[in-house]
């Protein structure tokens, strides 16, 4: 179905443009639209560097990468689809561990919550185990939606001023359903290369 593709175009497009415009994501190799296995479309992107230490600005920008095909669809039809399902859980499971385990929240700072719910140790210290850690759950998942938010408004933001580009590749997708690296690069011509892809073609 033609308008079924055309969503799909524009999802991984979004994904593609803001993952090649903000600095942090890592540079996109492949953009294609053909279903692989659960996947409808998929944007590869290759590392630069095998990274150990990840700076909050670099979750912060992957986040966005991951919103971009929602925020795209939001954008482009008014609506989103299921597709975008799996992006918003990853997404959120990211903010959530930049929350609980690698301290990266200005609120509860340098600390980290046990494995995901399990915050009964810190409440055990305070006597008003329940009343504590309910505090620290809400305050949690307020952080984690403010990251997520915000990720999803700047994912916004570069689609818009990148409409045009947006646009090219979502039409380049419909007619040919995949584009290499080379080709996705033509649309940023005027804009500085992302480092170099370990002499990827």
């Amino acid at each position: 179905r033609e308008a079924e593709k055309a969503i799909r175009a524009y999802h991984e497009g979004g994904h593609a443009v803001v993952q090649r415009i903000l600095p942090k994501c890592d540079p996109v190799a492949k953009v294609t639209i053909i279903s692989r296995g659960m996947a409808l479309g998929y944007t590869m992107a290759l590392p630069t560097e095998d990274r150990y230490l990840q700076s909050k600005t670099e979750f912060e920008d992957k986040i966005a990468g991951l919103l971009g095909g929602n925020a795209s669809e939001r954008l482009i039809f008014g609506d989103t689809t299921t597709g975008a399902s799996n992006d918003i859980e990853k997404a959120t499971d990211l903010a959530r561990r930049m929350v609980t385990e690698f301290g990266m929240s200005d609120k509860l700072g340098p600390l980290s919550f046990g494995k995901r719910d399990e915050m009964v140790f810190l409440g055990r210290e305070i006597g008003e185990q329940r009343n504590y850690s309910d505090e620290i759950a809400k305050t949690i998942d307020e952080e984690v939606r403010a990251i997520v938010d915000k990720a999803y408004d700047r994912a916004t933001q570069v689609l818009e001023v990148h409409r045009d580009r947006l646009d090219a590749l979502a039409t380049k997708l419909i007619a040919e359903e995949t584009v290499d690296h080379e080709a996705f690069e033509t649309l940023f011509s005027d804009l500085p290369p992302k480092e170099d892809l370990h002499g990827l073609p």
